[in-house]
């Protein structure tokens, strides 16, 4: 899943997920893309709405604790970030997630 690690060349796919789609996944999108850059992690990272986020064969969906429950059965991991601001718990729960050590 991540570039240049263990000798996996593809790059990781992630969707931050929102209600709607709109701004609050917009902000998720840029700050996940800033927290995977800032780690070394080359990412294709792309904003959805809830009602589309079980079709994209992705590798992680990022979003809210009050959606997660929402997403069903799909084969990417959550993650859920209270704070779409909160920089820091990104980082912190996306490392985890990947199963890296910060």
């Amino acid at each position: 899943m991540i570039k240049g690690r263990k000798g996996v060349n593809n790059i990781l796919r992630v969707l931050a997920v929102c209600g709607m789609g709109l701004g609050s996944a917009l902000l998720l999108k840029m700050n996940i893309e800033e927290v995977l850059k800032d780690a070394g992690i080359e990412a294709k990272v792309e904003a959805a709405d809830i009602s589309i986020a079980r079709g994209p064969n992705v590798d992680l969906i990022i979003t809210s604790p009050g959606l997660a429950p929402r997403l069903g059965d799909v084969s990417a991991k959550i993650v859920t970030i209270h704070s779409f601001f909160d920089k820091n718990e990104m980082r912190e729960k996306v490392l985890a997630a990947l199963g890296i050590k910060d």
